[in-house]
């Protein structure tokens, strides 16, 4: 656990808070260029996508008063750290959320690091062999050590893309991420509150 702890505070270091991690991806967006070595045009139009999204959520996000209860009753400083990138759609859709419950408490504190500039500690928290992002560690800010981690995405939205492809096998790849999004929408930061909730009690 030693290392772990040691792992962490070198990747705080290099961290960002959300307000320089949002003018990143404006300020790259506003220079026809992504977060990350792959600038395809595919990311490229993501990544504008993911602003609206971003933006939409943090205007008319809500949080659930048990939620709220939750948040409120954390009685020990943790930081909560996220790895993301610009280009990536389900961070879009759970980042302002996170934000929001963080905000709940001065004791919770985000800090923002780009999966493929911390590969090493990407890799530490593979899902299913896989780099998925959005992925966050709650690190007790006091003793430097790993509470719990969530992501990439809702427990019931990955529920919904196993039903989602066990229905559809050969669903088209655009097909699949317009369905994803449109679960998103209808969610409405549901069911990442319950998953904090669960996270933290």
């Amino acid at each position: 656990m030693e290392t772990l702890a040691i792992t962490f505070e070198h990747y705080l270091a290099r961290s960002m808070n959300y307000e320089a991690y949002h003018d990143l991806i404006e300020t790259l967006h506003q220079a026809g260029k992504t977060t990350g070595p792959n600038q395809s045009e595919e990311l490229l139009e993501y990544s504008k996508l993911n602003m609206h999204r971003m933006k939409k959520w943090e205007k008319i996000g809500q949080l659930e008063d048990e939620t709220k209860k939750v948040l409120q009753a954390v009685s020990s400083p943790m930081i909560w750290l996220i790895i993301t990138e610009g280009w990536c759609g389900d961070a879009a859709q759970s980042i302002p959320f996170i934000e929001k419950m963080a905000a709940e408490n001065p004791l919770i504190e985000t800090r923002y690091v780009l999966r493929d500039e911390n590969l090493e500690l990407m890799d530490a928290y593979l899902t299913n062999g896989a780099r998925s992002i959005p992925k966050l560690i709650v690190i007790d800010a006091q003793s430097g050590k790993e509470i719990s981690s969530w992501g990439p995405r809702p427990s019931t939205c990955i529920s919904y893309i196993q039903q989602l492809k066990a229905e559809n096998p050969s669903i088209a790849k655009e097909e699949f991420i317009t369905a994803v999004h449109a679960w998103y929408a209808r969610d409405k930061g549901k069911s990442i509150q319950s998953d904090f909730r669960h996270l933290l009690t």
